[in-house]
């Protein structure tokens, strides 16, 4: 199974951080489900068709440490290689979620500057 997880730099500290100060941080993991809901159009675009198995399992999830789209399931073993690629069996990776995460990330990085701001403002003492 592939599992791509979108990853704010500097998260962990920056959740310790507003943590320490006082901020709710109770809907992080709403924010990266929207993130990672944003970036799955451009994930599953360009994921490869034979049948449509592949494209069909590709799904979102999150925690508070990260928004993850997930590619794959027990009926789509093949999911990592395709992505990754498998140099023993010949199979060149195609990297479709990376590079779908990759090429959308001026969008979902939005919701997490707006969460940022938000975030701030809240704050005791900011």
């Amino acid at each position: 199974m592939t599992t791509t997880a979108l990853y704010i730099v500097g998260q962990r500290r920056f959740v310790q951080t507003m943590r320490k100060a006082g901020a709710d941080l109770d809907d992080l993991k709403s924010v990266n489900r929207q993130a990672a809901q944003i970036a799955l159009p451009a994930v599953t675009g360009r994921a490869p068709v034979r049948t449509g198995k592949l494209k069909r399992s590709i799904r979102v999830g999150a925690t508070r440490r990260a928004g993850v789209i997930r590619a794959g399931s027990k009926a789509v073993p093949y999911a990592g290689p395709i992505n990754y690629g498998w140099p023993a069996h010949h199979i060149r990776p195609r990297l479709f979620v990376n590079n779908g995460v990759a090429t959308s990330e001026s969008a979902w990085m939005r919701v997490y500057e707006q969460y940022v701001e938000k975030t701030m403002k809240q704050v005791k003492g900011a």
